[in-house]
């Protein structure tokens, strides 16, 4: 397996894959380079070739969707800017558009280079046999952002997809997207893709993409392939901007998808982005250019929203770290639950204390039932500061109840719930949750936590996974990012850990706190499912980084009362939940695995 793997590695690499890695190495040291590589060069799971193989569209299906009646069916325009298209990547792309299952489509090609006679004589032939197939010749090459306004300009259709030259489109593409518009009534469409070989004999690095995610794609243009957007949306938003080329499609995207009133998401493989040497696909440092212009993009998207934030690259090309403002000096409080434990919870204040920048905060340890007389002594000292106090939840433990008595006392606005076994690692740590929790749309604000080893512990919330709620990357060594980067970058989720969390206050009590029912497992999980249901973000920020004590065996519920709780508690989920856990987490994919933490496949 390690031999076939290291084979397969070895096969894909390019002069500039070496290059790049070159850089990173140079930029990054030898420690952060040999764990990227050992990350790139793990076997998958459930290897993709055959998976796609197995997921595809089957003839029978085809058939069937060809058979399809459609009442009204938009007409979908598919704009290609084309420049010098290699004659087999043009025949394969017109190929893969006269092989749609969906009937009611047209191309728009704009040929920047109408003085290619091999590309002059294939349009002419393919126009000729198909008159859903239309080019118009440009007098120059006018660059990719223009190129793409002219083929808008030739849009017929109520939809407009964006193709380009040198990929292809599932059978079923167009299928999938006008059921999405029938069905839905939307104005947005994308698809999940994967890569492909220069010859097609390969497909690899399969992009299971979660439905629409504001924080994601403020990292990274994850949406990117195959888009479709109702033809009014695009005029509204203004077609592309020459200024963003490079990144044109990535500032599109913002444009569209802040004036769409509906976006959906088709979580299927119908899209294939085709890698050669002058492809982004798989070699970002042909256009080294675009990543700047990227970042502009996401600077619009920013100014356009009202959000105060800085945008910075990573170490990965292509994704982003954005950094809000902190508006004003608001009062956090910070709540602390604590029995006995007085070295943990030394630990944890003292992180606290020595390495904040931020400093108007409190601090509420929510006292229960502790037995020790040196917990006590610890609780005298600390409460001679002025910001520090002690509450006492002298009934049984019930972490919902206790931390709703802690908030009934705190005189924050912002509440960060916090575990005594954390101990703070990123100095500005309050800086970063306040400045995402004070964002209109954003509800809750989780971090990063690892264990002692610096393995991670929590990198946000999966609901269904492992049952009725799993942390993603849990285990996962610390030093690697995971599924395309999502360890290491912002983005929303479902559910977040409240060992180390920050909520508004005015919406924690708007949702009536923590649900007292569950008192030891799933609260964290349940409050966050109640924050998106009522219409905010969750958002996991990766620049909280916190070190978690809690034991990684941990967990085992041995005798039979706590068996008995735990399994009240995942039922109670089950069935409050059970629309979210039948549909699956919007957050993730439907083809990603319930099974496992790290992204992979999920086996047929």
């Amino acid at each position: 397996m390690a031999q076939n793997t290291l084979l397969r590695f070895v096969k894909k690499l390019k002069p500039y894959t070496i290059l790049k890695g070159l850089r990173y190495l140079k930029h990054y040291g030898l420690k952060d380079f040999i764990s990227r590589l050992q990350e790139r060069m793990e076997p998958e799971e459930v290897p993709y070739g055959p998976w796609y193989m197995q997921h595809k569209a089957s003839e029978e299906i085809l058939e069937k969707q060809r058979k399809h009646k459609w009442l009204q069916p938009p007409l979908i325009s598919i704009a290609v800017p084309a420049y010098h298209t290699p004659e087999v990547f043009l025949r394969q792309l017109l190929e893969a558009l006269i092989g749609q299952t969906y009937p009611n489509w047209e191309l728009c090609m704009a040929n920047a280079s109408p003085e290619d006679q091999k590309m002059a004589a294939v349009l002419k032939e393919y126009s000729e046999m198909d008159e859903r197939i239309r080019f118009q010749n440009l007098e120059k090459n006018l660059g990719i952002a223009e190129n793409t306004n002219a083929a808008f300009a030739m849009a017929r259709g109520s939809f407009i997809g964006l193709l380009d030259h040198d990929d292809l489109l599932a059978p079923d593409a167009l299928y999938e997207i006008a059921l999405r518009i029938q069905e839905e009534k939307a104005d947005f469409i994308y698809t999940d893709e994967d890569k492909v070989t220069e010859d097609l004999s390969e497909h690899y690095q399969p992009h299971l993409k979660p439905d629409f995610n504001l924080d994601l794609l403020r990292s990274n243009n994850y949406i990117c392939h195959f888009l479709v957007v109702k033809k009014s949306l695009v005029e509204k938003a203004g077609g592309f901007r020459k200024e963003f080329d490079g990144a044109q499609d990535y500032d599109f995207i913002f444009r569209c998808s802040e004036l769409a009133e509906h976006i959906a998401h088709v979580p299927r493989i119908l899209y294939h982005w085709r890698t050669h040497k002058a492809s982004t696909a798989d070699n970002p440092n042909s256009k080294l250019y675009a990543y700047e212009a990227g970042k502009r993009a996401i600077e619009g998207n920013l100014a356009r929203t009202h959000t105060e934030g800085t945008v910075s690259h990573t170490k990965d090309y292509g994704f982003y770290d954005v950094h809000y403002s902190v508006k004003g000096s608001p009062l956090v409080s910070i709540i602390i639950p604590n029995k006995d434990q007085k070295e943990t919870l030394a630990q944890c204040l003292d992180s606290i204390w020595e390495k904040s920048t931020y400093l108007n905060y409190e601090i509420i340890i929510a006292e229960n039932n502790s037995e020790k007389d040196e917990t006590f002594e610890y609780y005298r000292q600390i409460e001679k500061r002025e910001n520090v106090r002690v509450l006492y939840w002298k009934k049984g433990f019930n972490f919902s109840a206790i931390n709703n008595f802690a908030v009934k006392e705190a005189k924050g606005d912002y509440l960060l719930f916090l575990n005594n076994d954390i101990e703070v690692v990123t100095p500005e740590w309050i800086e970063e949750l306040l400045g995402n929790c004070q964002r209109e749309e954003v509800g809750i604000v989780g971090s990063k936590l690892y264990y002692p080893d610096h393995t991670i512990q929590h990198a946000g919330i999966i609901v269904g996974l492992g049952g009725v709620a799993g942390h993603a990357f849990l285990n996962m060594p610390g030093s690697r990012s995971g599924y395309l980067h999502k360890a290491s970058i912002q983005m929303d989720y479902s559910a977040v850990t409240a060992a180390c969390m920050m909520m508004k206050r005015p919406l924690f009590e708007q949702l009536g706190g923590f649900e007292e029912k569950l008192s030891v497992a799933f609260n964290d999980v349940d409050l966050c499912l109640r924050t998106v249901e009522a219409g905010y973000l969750v958002v996991y920020n990766p620049h909280v980084e916190m070190l978690h004590y809690e034991s990684k065996s941990r967990g085992a519920e041995d005798s039979k009362e706590k068996v008995r709780r735990f399994q009240g508690e995942i039922e109670f989920m089950r069935t409050r939940w059970i629309s979210l856990l039948k549909k699956g987490d919007p957050y993730y994919n439907e083809n990603l695995t319930l099974s496992k933490w790290n992204y992979s496949l999920r086996a047929r």
